[in-house]
């Protein structure tokens, strides 16, 4: 979604390109790989993690 942010599991906003996986979920980077990480919306994360964000 444009203009929503998005965070890593930690609650590390991420503002770096992204990519769609066929399940659905966003992750890290234009394309796949070893290092991308899923992404979660604020309502998505734990509550350390909503404390970090």
């Amino acid at each position: 979604m444009k203009g929503v942010k998005h965070y890593k599991k930690d609650g590390t906003v991420y503002t770096g390109g992204t990519h769609k996986m066929p399940d659905g979920s966003l992750h890290t980077g234009k394309t796949h790989g070893k290092t991308s990480v899923k992404l979660f919306h604020f309502k998505d994360l734990s509550a350390t993690a909503k404390k970090k964000a």
